[in-house]
């Protein structure tokens, strides 16, 4: 072999030495690829922390529904019930990062939470990423037909006139109906009596049997009642006014203080679930979301569409975990 026949055989032994790891490295990298671009491939669990039939359970069906059509696989809804919502909550953010689990999110488990307990094992704003937000819910304060008041600012001129003497209805410790009624009274300097129930239907029971005087619950639950006669509407806790009950004023325009809360609900994965299913989960999700038929559903249900941005999503869920979190603790409301 000649100098020339040596140079060429030592350069394609090196050039082939050199291909031999990045062809390696490509071998490991395809399949990886693949699954990237295949996702998803497998069907997706959404974890609903709160048993069937509440208003966790009703929009995590809805938007699974419809999204399994979108991404072409099955969408199982997962009720992890226990503790309230942490039981599921806290599944959902210790699950496998991979796009496969989601959970149905709203002011109670992913803001109220953040307050109520100084030792959540979970971090709203750490360990999960938005999906979406898909609608919102107001609240409505009702009283016993029995109450010599009308509007918010006649109930606190009552409540400061006979201190302890009214109490308010609340779906349990931490709830929503709990929480927003403290803040309210504690804003408002008043003292009304907490009674907590097992659920909204046994508070009713004594709200209409007038041995309660007070209930903070979800607009749509209280339509019926507050339209048969049964029960009088005093505010709603929107920012605006609700379509089912456009003649009750907001509790901001009672002048009694600047307050308000709307319970609204989507999906959320776990932090590091890789960008490219994060994106594709996004954008299927952002369509079912934007369907006509689907928001005429959540209107007839007594909800408000929601058209925001994955960072819009990400501000108003930091916004609100900052805000929430300093109005329980000023109301002194804690569950450990």
């Amino acid at each position: 072999m000649n100098h020339t026949e040596t140079r060429q055989h030592l350069l394609s032994r090196r050039q082939l030495l050199g291909i031999a790891p990045c062809a390696a490295f490509a071998a490991t990298l395809a399949p990886m690829a693949w699954a990237q671009a295949d996702f998803p491939n497998r069907p997706i669990r959404v974890i609903v922390p709160q048993p069937p039939g509440g208003g966790f359970d009703f929009v995590g069906r809805q938007l699974a529904e419809r999204l399994a059509k979108g991404i072409g696989q099955a969408v199982v809804v997962e009720n992890r019930t226990g503790s309230g919502t942490l039981v599921g909550t806290d599944a959902a953010a210790k699950a496998a990062p991979d796009g496969y689990t989601l959970l149905t999110g709203s002011v109670s488990n992913m803001v109220l939470n953040m307050g109520l307990y100084k030792q959540l094992s979970y971090d709203s704003l750490k360990d999960f990423e938005p999906v979406g937000l898909a609608v919102s819910y107001s609240y409505t304060l009702v009283a016993r037909n029995g109450m010599p008041f009308n509007n918010l600012a006649e109930l606190v001129a009552y409540a400061k006139a006979n201190p302890g003497k009214l109490t308010y209805a609340s779906a349990g410790n931490g709830s929503g109906q709990h929480v927003l009624a403290a803040a309210l009274w504690n804003q408002a300097g008043v003292d009304v009596v907490h009674v907590p129930y097992r659920g909204a239907q046994a508070a009713y029971a004594d709200l209409l049997g007038d041995r309660v005087d007070l209930f903070f619950d979800l607009t749509p639950t209280t339509r019926g009642h507050v339209e048969s006669g049964k029960l009088k509407a005093i505010a709603v806790s929107g920012a605006e006014r609700n379509a089912l009950q456009p003649n009750v004023p907001t509790i901001n325009e009672s002048g009694v203080v600047q307050l308000d809360l709307e319970s609204w609900f989507g999906y959320f994965a776990p932090s590091k679930t890789p960008a490219d299913a994060l994106e594709r989960l996004r954008t299927e999700l952002a369509k079912v979301i934007a369907t006509p038929e689907l928001q005429e559903t959540f209107r007839k249900a007594g909800g408000t569409p929601m058209k925001v941005s994955v960072s819009q999503a990400r501000t108003m869920l930091q916004r609100d975990v900052t805000r929430w979190t300093g109005l329980i603790r000023a109301a002194n409301i804690s569950l450990d």
